[in-house]
């Protein structure tokens, strides 16, 4: 494939994802035997990290805004200056190369325009990056505008850094299989392989590399050793409360990284009943758990509609990890820049607040319930929890007590961390009386 192939499917991806089409993820699996797929994956990545920056510089060297048709040329711009920024390409080719790409389009016409506008900035970089500094946070800070007012209302005090850290490239964590091996064994053997790795400060399976590597090149991934998982999600076995003897419901479980570290965590559970809405990720969830050696339930249903899938028989402990608008993992996943609006947010909490009163039933009497979100938006969170309670009467708030995060009225909030820290992530706990 040709350097211009690479950049024609990477603008294609980046159209699509302006349109509110697909994920970024999503796109990148359907190219995953291109040969230049990690520039492509660098490329896109990096695009939708700074798109908002970008397009402020495109806006300062076009005369008049793009038309609609002619978005995929607005997205080939983009990546031009995403690569002039901050990749090590020689400048005359990204040019020539971004140049040529629109033959594949057929706009022949628009490499004049795409030669300018990247010479132009060019000679003009460093005016242009300055007005870019002084410009208002969204663009300066390459955020959608309404998301960063959102942080600034709800986090007056965090929000700068948060913008920040979204925008991070984030650490590779690891979690230690408690059952197979200990923290520190598992940090000799990254040493003993020149891979530099450190102990999380949270959750005592956690380790950070020093730097992404691939999963073929870890001792004990394939024996189950270890898994890949950020340290947030790490810390929801202990915030639940396990003992011998329990039963679990995991109800959106897929991929399976909180399954199967429940039960690493606690080995003589009676059950655990895995659920997720979707086969394909249900597929993933047993695939973690034959990898790790563990056995679970797994079944594909809806859990907010339980005549379908429970047998009345209640469960000790419910853990609820929410669909949400994944505002906690933007270093992870920049598309949800592109992809999220105020709309998905409210739809997204009306899901919450469902999910949450279907699945009240299916707890014990003295059982708990933990909701967790990869949000930092406190109408998924806060007010989620507050409605639930103003609505359910043998429903009791449980305080989370720690040394990390922020205690909000109902629950504790991770925020997003700097480059070595976690992603950010919300915890409540309910006990039913």
């Amino acid at each position: 494939m040709s350097s211009k192939d690479y950049r024609a499917i990477a603008a294609k991806i980046l159209t699509s994802l302006q349109r509110g089409s697909g994920s970024l993820p999503g796109h990148l699996a359907k190219n995953s035997d291109q040969p230049d797929y990690a520039l492509l994956q660098e490329t896109t990545y990096g695009a939708c990290r700074w798109f908002y920056a970008l397009e402020f510089l495109l806006n300062e060297l076009v005369s008049k805004p793009l038309k609609p048709k002619d978005l995929d040329l607005k997205s080939l711009l983009i990546i031009g200056f995403y690569q002039l920024r901050e990749l090590s390409i020689p400048d005359y080719a990204v040019i020539n190369e971004t140049v040529a790409t629109a033959d594949i389009y057929g706009k022949p016409w628009a490499k004049s325009l795409i030669n300018g506008v990247l010479r132009t900035y060019l000679r003009t970089r460093s005016e242009l990056e300055k007005r870019l500094n002084e410009s208002a946070a969204a663009t300066c800070y390459a955020h959608p505008g309404w998301l960063v007012d959102e942080l600034f209302d709800q986090w007056p005090d965090y929000a700068e850094q948060l913008l920040i850290n979204n925008n991070e490239r984030p650490p590779m964590t690891l979690r230690v299989n408690q059952r197979q091996t200990g923290r520190d064994d598992l940090l000799n053997r990254l040493k003993s392989e020149g891979i530099g790795a450190r102990a999380g400060k949270l959750s005592s399976t956690a380790v950070y590399l020093d730097r992404p590597c691939s999963l073929t090149a870890l001792p004990g991934f394939d024996t189950g050793q270890l898994s890949v998982q950020d340290e947030a999600s790490q810390l929801v076995p202990s915030l639940l409360r396990l003992s011998p003897g329990l039963s679990v419901l995991d109800a959106c479980a897929a991929p399976g990284g909180k399954t199967c570290h429940i039960l690493e965590s606690e080995c003589s559970l009676t059950s655990l009943l895995a659920l997720d809405i979707a086969k394909d990720r249900v597929l993933k969830i047993e695939d973690n758990l034959t990898r790790l050696d563990l056995k679970a339930t797994t079944l594909c249903a809806n859990a907010s509609n339980p005549s379908t899938w429970w047998d009345g028989e209640a469960f000790d402990r419910i853990l609820l990890d929410a669909p949400c608008s994944a505002t906690g993992v933007i270093r992870r996943n920049p598309d949800i820049k592109l992809l999220r609006t105020p709309d998905n947010v409210l739809s997204l909490q009306n899901s919450q607040q469902e999910l949450l009163s279907a699945l009240w039933p299916c707890l014990k009497k003295g059982g708990l319930l933990l909701y967790t979100t990869c949000s930092l938006l406190r109408q998924e969170n806060e007010v989620v929890i507050r409605q639930f309670l103003q609505s359910t009467d043998n429903a009791k708030y449980e305080g989370i007590v720690a040394d990390w995060g922020v205690e909000c009225s109902y629950g504790r909030q991770l925020l997003t961390g700097a480059k070595d820290s976690p992603d950010g992530f919300f915890y409540c706990l309910l006990q039913k009386t």
